[in-house]
């Protein structure tokens, strides 16, 4: 079994964690990958598309408080492995049972509260194993960063296995990952740690003193704005791609919209992490208000892209892709930084709440915009939607000065945490 109790085994094992994420999240965006032939096979409105891409996050933003909160008081790896087996029946259930938009809403449900058990709750069980802020800040950035990593080999994988088997093989092989990132860390990762103060259960979602800790606050409702954008950009990037190779001549590019969608995706890595590294070395304040605002202008202009040439789109999107995802480690890392290490766990939950919470709604509200502009094939219509992840994102750097003011030291606040808020 696996501790951090080593930089070599710390290293092993954010290997391992990272691995295992991967693998779980293999059904994360697999609907949203095949969002243009469930609308045709279903018959179902952009608006409805909103609510099945929405309630995956809507059903992690409604068991997370629970969840992550209870690692406070209980083994994370223990709610990590049966949440992880959810997902995997999840994935097959929506494969052989699914049938239309309330089958849907049903499997992809239980695979949004299966996620709420397996990424912060893995987080948690990372940083409860590894010790030291330095160490504990990359473990964040690299095991966050990997979300992104998750979401662009689901896109990938769920479009090449439709192409060779048929839709129900991408949800299928979805679920084997699950199953198999489960063994992957039964085998391979030890027990969380229980705290020595055992909380009551009453206690456990009690937000009240993380709502008190204005600079925790501050990051978790900057992190809502991060991921209203995010979602919605990875919700309906395809089905924005399909309409763009619709408009260009015929044979003008040869990958497809979820080969590209992937690539878009995948710069999470490398763009969470290093953007954790700049925020590290200039400051966590300084480095958000930049990249958040960045994405916001995109956001407000990208939209109106789609009868661009398409290598043109191309760039547009992976400069979007870094810009929406260069924020995620250094916002997490700001709420684990500035969480009381007894109440770690429902800090991280209350940031998963809000976080995930607004990513539910953000889909719903751009296909329902979509629809009131004249639909998905109205360059208008994806330019309106597309503000409404504009508008989202602008609030974080307003929310991170407005609730993340330094204070002073006299007040017990270190000088490393004034360092970093500024």
């Amino acid at each position: 079994m696996l501790d951090g109790s080593t930089a070599k085994k710390a290293t092993v094992l954010i290997a391992v964690m990272c691995l295992s994420q991967v693998l779980g999240m293999l059904d994360n965006a697999t609907f949203s990958a095949l969002i243009t032939l469930f609308q045709q096979k279903w018959q179902l409105n952009n608006t409805e598309i909103g609510w099945i891409s929405g309630i995956y996050y809507g059903g992690y933003a409604a068991a997370v408080p629970l969840l992550v909160a209870f690692t406070d008081r209980e083994d994370a790896r223990r709610i990590y492995l049966y949440s992880m087996a959810l997902g995997g029946l999840a994935a097959l259930g929506f494969a052989f049972l699914a049938g239309g938009f309330w089958g849907a809403m049903f499997f992809r449900l239980f695979a949004g509260i299966s996620l709420a058990g397996t990424y912060m709750v893995g987080l948690k069980l990372l940083t409860d194993l590894i010790h030291g802020k330095k160490e504990q800040s990359r473990a964040v950035a690299y095991y966050t960063a990997h979300f992104a990593i998750g979401t662009g080999v689901s896109v990938f994988v769920a479009g090449e296995v439709w192409q060779l088997l048929g839709w129900q093989w991408s949800f299928i092989v979805a679920g084997i990952g699950s199953f198999f990132a489960w063994l992957v860390v039964l085998l391979f990762v030890a027990k969380g740690l229980k705290p020595e103060q055992h909380i009551p259960f009453r206690d456990v979602v009690n937000f009240k003193p993380v709502i008190a800790n204005r600079p925790a606050l501050g990051y978790i409702l900057a992190y809502a704005a991060h991921l209203w954008e995010l979602f919605a950009l990875r919700a309906w990037l395809v089905a924005f791609l399909v309409f763009s190779l619709s408009l260009q001549p015929v044979g003008s590019f040869d990958w497809s919209p979820t080969q590209i969608a992937s690539w878009v995706f995948l710069l999470g890595l490398p763009a969470s992490v290093i953007g954790n590294e700049f925020s590290v070395r200039f400051g966590r304040r300084k480095l958000l208000t930049i990249v958040m605002g960045t994405s916001a202008l995109i956001g407000f202009v990208i939209g109106f892209s789609a009868s661009l040439p398409f290598v043109v789109v191309i760039v547009a999107f992976t400069i979007y892709g870094i810009s929406a995802t260069a924020d995620s480690s250094s916002l997490t890392s700001g709420v684990v930084a500035n969480s009381d290490p007894k109440r770690k766990g429902a800090t991280m939950a209350l940031q998963s709440l809000a976080g995930f919470a607004a990513g539910s709604l953000s889909p719903i509200i751009f296909g329902a915009v979509l629809d009131l502009f004249g639909g998905s094939e109205n360059t208008l219509a994806w330019a309106a939607a597309f503000s409404t992840m504009g508008i989202g994102v602008l609030l974080g750097p307003l929310i991170i000065h407005k609730f993340g003011r330094p204070k002073p030291l006299s007040q017990g606040v270190s000088r490393e945490d004034c360092i970093d808020r500024m």
